[in-house]
């Protein structure tokens, strides 16, 4: 069975950065693959955004930023950790919200299958 653990919320000034982080692990310590990794993030009332995506490919990996954090966020993976990360700097107080991430991970006996981590908050204050 295949875990995400998420780190690195908190609370912060305006202009200040936060790095959160999406831990992947398979109880058993079998071999798993990350094909995709999500950050969305959420706030009461409010549709479920997208805020990055890191999709692996033969010839590397592709990344997508949602408009609103383009040149304040990036998303990047140590595939040898089997981490995500979701680097913010710059932030506002409209980034306000809880972030999630999920991941596409392949495991041998499960095969490609789509797994969510338990959500961090994260506060930006004016």
């Amino acid at each position: 069975q295949v875990q995400l653990v998420e780190s690195g919320g908190g609370a912060v000034q305006a202009g200040e950065s936060l790095r959160l982080s999406c831990g992947v692990s398979e109880v058993s310590g079998r071999r798993l693959v990350i094909n995709i990794m999500n950050w969305y993030r959420q706030t009461p009332g409010k549709q479920r955004e997208t805020v990055a995506t890191m999709t692996r490919r033969s010839s590397g990996t592709v990344t997508e930023v949602a408009d609103a954090v383009k040149g304040r966020f990036a998303i990047s993976i140590d595939f040898a950790k089997n981490t995500g990360y979701l680097q913010m700097d710059s932030l506002k107080p409209e980034d306000t919200a809880d972030y999630y991430c999920k991941a596409n991970v392949w495991t041998p006996d499960q095969g490609s299958k789509d797994y969510w981590g338990q959500g961090t908050q994260v506060t930006v204050s004016s």
